[in-house]
C-alpha cells in the first residue's frame, strides 16, 4: 500500500489508561485527535484479570473489558484509532513529525507520549504461566486478594521494601526474598520492614520456579536456590514480582529530558515536557504510582493543556478562516 501522511491538532502515542483518556477529552475539544495504539492497545490492563480498585464499578471487572470501553468511548466522540506502532519521532521540526511502522506518517501540533511501562520479570516459564493467578507485579493493585495469606515479595530496592510495606496491610505473612545479603532500599523504609513482625527476609537466594496447580490456576509455593546451592520449596499463595520498571522511553530517548530511572520528565502539577507542544502521561511519566486511575487523570491534563498549547500559539486553520470571512462579511456591511 501507498504511504499516506496524516496531519492532526493532537497526536497521541499509546493506548493505556492515559492515552484513551487523552483522546476521550481532546475528541471532546473537537481537537479531532488521532490516536496510533501501539503494539498492546489497553497496555498493562489488558493482561490483568480482575479489577477492583477503578472508581465507578461495584463489582470486580475485567482489565481487558475496560480498555475495549475505554476505547469505544474514545471512537464514539470521536477520536481516530490507529492500529500501528510509532517508530521514530521528530521533535525538531513544526508540526511533530512521527513515522509509523507501516511507513504511513503523522504530523501533529501537539504531542501527548502515553506509551506506558513494563514491570521487569524475572523471565521465568512458571512466572509466565501464573501471572495473573498467583503472580503480579503490583501490590497495590493485587494485595487485597491476599488477605490473612501468605506471600512474596521478590527484590531488595525501595519497590521492593514499599510492596512487602503495603502487603502486611492484607497479608497474614510476607517473605521478601532477595539474591543479595543486604538490601539496596532507603534506610528508613529497611528499618520499618525489620520492625513489622508479619515481615521474615530470606537473603542470598533467587528464584527458581512457582509452583503451583494447573486446574484451577493457582500458586502453591516457590523452589529458591540459595548462594551455597541448597534448594529448597516454600509454600505460600502469591508472589509479587518487585525488580522494578522499564518505562517505554526508547522512542524519545535524546529528545526529551528523562530522569535518572529513564522516566520523561514533567513539570509540577502538569504534563508539558522539556519540549513546548509535548506532554507526556501515564507510566511513562510516572515512576511512583503506576495505577490505572492516575493515569487517566494524567491523560486529562495532557488533553486540556494540549488544548490550550494550541489555542495560545497554533490557532485553528478553519476557524481562522471562518474568522476572517466573519469579518469580511461585518466589513462589507459597514
Amino acid at each position: 500500500m501507498p504511504q499516506t501522511t496524516t496531519h492532526s491538532r493532537v497526536l497521541i502515542i499509546g493506548a493505556g489508561p492515559a492515552g484513551y483518556t487523552a483522546a476521550i477529552y481532546a475528541a471532546r475539544a473537537s481537537l479531532h485527535p488521532v490516536q496510533v495504539q501501539g503494539l498492546q492497545p489497553g497496555g498493562q490492563l489488558t493482561i490483568t484479570t480482575d479489577v477492583e480498585n477503578y472508581p465507578g464499578f461495584a463489582e470486580s471487572i475485567q482489565g481487558p473489558w475496560l480498555m475495549d470501553q475505554m476505547a469505544a468511548q474514545a471512537q464514539h466522540v470521536g477520536a481516530r484509532l490507529v492500529n500501528d506502532i510509532i517508530t521514530e519521532v521528530d521533535l525538531d521540526v513544526r508540526p511533530f513529525r512521527a513515522i509509523a511502522d507501516s511507513g504511513d506518517v503523522f504530523t501533529a501540533d501537539t504531542l501527548v507520549i502515553a506509551t506506558g511501562a513494563q514491570a521487569r520479570w524475572l523471565g521465568l516459564p512458571s512466572e509466565k504461566a501464573f501471572a495473573g493467578a498467583g503472580v503480579s507485579a503490583c501490590a497495590t493493585c493485587d494485595g487485597f486478594f491476599f488477605r490473612n495469606r501468605t506471600v512474596a515479595v521478590i527484590g531488595g530496592g525501595n519497590t521492593a521494601v514499599e510492596e512487602a510495606l503495603f502487603l502486611t496491610n492484607h497479608a497474614a505473612k510476607v517473605i521478601v526474598i532477595h539474591r543479595r545479603d543486604s538490601f539496596r532500599a532507603e534506610r528508613i523504609l529497611q528499618d520499618r520492614l525489620f520492625a513489622n513482625p508479619k515481615v521474615e527476609v530470606i537473603w542470598n537466594s533467587a528464584v527458581e520456579e512457582i509452583l503451583g496447580d494447573a486446574q484451577p490456576k493457582a500458586v502453591r509455593g516457590i523452589r529458591l536456590r540459595d548462594s551455597a546451592g541448597m534448594v529448597k520449596e516454600i509454600p505460600l499463595d502469591g508472589v509479587f514480582i518487585a525488580i522494578g520498571h522499564d518505562p517505554a522511553t526508547a522512542l524519545i530517548r535524546g529528545k526529551l529530558h528523562l530522569d535518572e530511572s529513564g522516566y520523561i520528565r514533567i513539570a509540577p502539577w502538569s504534563t508539558a515536557t522539556s519540549v513546548p507542544g509535548v506532554f507526556a502521561a501515564g507510566d511513562v511519566a510516572d515512576p511512583r504510582f503506576r495505577q490505572a486511575v492516575t493515569a487517566a487523570g494524567m491523560g486529562c491534563m495532557a488533553a486540556l493543556e494540549a488544548e490550550k498549547y494550541l489555542a495560545e500559539h497554533v490557532p485553528d486553520p478553519a476557524k481562522r478562516a471562518e474568522e476572517t470571512k466573519t469579518d469580511q462579511m461585518i466589513g462589507a456591511w459597514d
